[in-house]
């Protein structure tokens, strides 16, 4: 029996091609994937256990942040792993896509 990729899978095999120090948006995943939106891709992030290798961290908001978790450390933890791979914020918390930003072919 072949198991069919479900979206999720799609998100999670997408993600993994964004190369280390580089950053691609909610939205941006969401068009690589059919019937998918930019919100399903964070719920599918959302999804990972702790121990995944999926860099779920290189998934910001079309504004250049990073977008908040409810309640957990998710956001912190997502900055200390992004500044630790050389990605640079600036005064306002963005990231400059023309410098770190995901455009593959």
């Amino acid at each position: 029996m072949d198991h069919k990729p479900t979206y999720r899978d799609r998100v999670f095999d997408i993600v993994c091609c964004i190369p280390f120090g580089k950053v691609a948006t909610y939205g941006q995943i969401a068009r690589m994937v059919p019937g998918c939106t930019a919100r399903m891709v964070g719920y599918a992030l959302a999804s990972l256990p702790d121990d995944s290798d999926v860099p779920w961290q290189r998934v910001i908001n079309a504004q250049g942040k990073i977008s908040p978790r409810g309640t957990g450390y998710g956001a912190l933890i997502q900055r200390q792993l992004l500044d630790e791979e050389g990605v640079i914020f600036d005064q306002q918390e963005k990231i400059n896509f023309e410098v770190f930003g995901w455009f593959p072919q």
